[in-house]
C-alpha cells in the first residue's frame, strides 16, 4: 500500500481519540458502583507499565504524534484504574492511594525520559536493538497483563467488573492504529503485533461476557427460585427437602420406645411382685 501520510495520521488519531477515552467507562463504572470486584489490579498496573515501555519505542521511532500521545494517555489512566482498585478493593486511605498513583506516575515518567535519551544515541548509529527491546517487551506487557483478568473471569464464572465498551472502544483503538502503519513508508511489525495483540485479547474478554454472563444470570435465577420453594416449605411447616413420612418416622420410634419401655416396667413390675409373694 502507498505511503499516505494524511490518511496515517488520521487514523492514527482516531486511534488515539479511542485509546484515550477507553478507561473512562471502567474509570466511571468503578466510581458509580464504589467497587472494583472482578477487575484485576495486576491488568490495569502492567498496563501502564506497557504504555512506558511502547512510550520509549514510540518516541525514539517517531511513528507518528498521534501514536507517541496514545501510549501516555493509556499509562496515566490505566494508573488511575489501578489506583480506584486499591482505594475500593485494598481499602486503602485516600491519602495513601493519591500519593501511590502520584509516585507511580513520576517514577514511570522519569524512567520513560531516562531510557529515551540512553537509547536515542546508539539508534541514530543505526543500533536497533534496544529499541526493539522496548517495543517488545511492551508486547509481552499487554499480553501477560489480561492473564490475571482471565483469572477473574474463571473465578467469578462471568465477566465483572469490567465495562464491555471499555473493551470495545480499547478494540476500536487497536484497529485504528493497525491500519495507521499501513500507510507508513515503511510498515512497522512491532507496532502492529502490539495493536493486533490488543485486539484480539480485548475480543477474549468480550466473547466470554457474552457467553458467561447470560449462563451466569440463568444461574443465579435458578437458585433464586430454589430458595423461594424452601422459604415457602418453611412457612407451611414443613422442612425443605423432607417428605412427611420422613417428619413422621421420629414421631413414631418415639412412640414405640415409650410402648416398650412402658411394657418393661410392667415386666419388671409383676416380676418384682412375684418375688414379693
Amino acid at each position: 500500500m502507498p505511503a499516505n501520510p494524511v490518511a496515517e495520521n488520521v487514523l492514527g488519531t482516531i486511534g488515539t481519540v479511542c485509546w484515550t477515552i477507553q478507561l473512562v467507562p471502567q474509570i466511571w463504572k468503578s466510581w458509580r458502583s464504589k467497587s472494583t470486584e472482578g477487575l484485576s489490579e495486576y491488568l490495569m498496573l502492567l498496563w501502564g507499565l506497557s504504555g512506558i515501555f511502547f512510550g520509549v519505542y514510540a518516541i525514539v521511532q517517531d511513528i507518528n504524534v498521534p501514536l507517541i500521545v496514545q501510549p501516555q494517555v493509556l499509562s496515566a489512566l490505566s494508573y488511575l484504574s489501578w489506583a480506584q482498585c486499591q482505594y475500593y478493593g485494598r481499602k486503602r486511605s485516600l491519602r495513601t492511594v493519591v500519593l501511590m498513583y502520584l509516585a507511580v506516575i513520576l517514577l514511570s515518567g522519569g524512567f520513560e525520559a531516562g531510557m529515551i535519551f540512553a537509547v536515542q544515541p546508539s539508534y541514530n548509529r543505526g543500533n536497533k536493538g534496544p529499541i526493539d527491546f522496548f517495543g517488545a517487551f511492551s508486547t509481552v506487557l499487554l499480553s501477560v497483563a489480561l492473564l490475571p483478568q482471565y483469572y477473574e473471569i474463571y473465578k467469578h464464572k462471568e465477566v465483572i467488573g469490567v465495562s464491555i465498551l471499555f473493551m470495545i472502544v480499547d478494540m476500536t483503538g487497536g484497529i485504528f492504529s493497525d491500519l495507521s502503519l499501513a500507510f507508513k513508508v515503511k510498515f512497522d511489525v512491532v507496532a502492529s503485533v502490539t495493536y493486533s495483540l490488543v485486539i484480539v485479547l480485548d475480543a477474549v474478554v468480550v466473547l466470554c461476557a457474552i457467553i458467561l454472563n447470560p449462563m451466569a444470570k440463568r444461574r443465579r435465577k435458578r437458585l433464586q427460585a430454589l430458595a423461594g420453594e424452601d422459604g415457602v416449605q418453611r412457612a407451611s411447616g414443613e422442612q425443605p427437602g423432607l417428605s412427611m413420612q420422613d417428619i413422621e418416622a421420629p414421631q413414631t420410634s418415639e412412640t414405640g420406645r415409650r410402648i416398650v419401655n412402658g411394657e418393661a416396667l410392667a415386666t419388671m413390675g409383676g416380676v418384682g411382685g412375684g418375688h414379693g409373694a
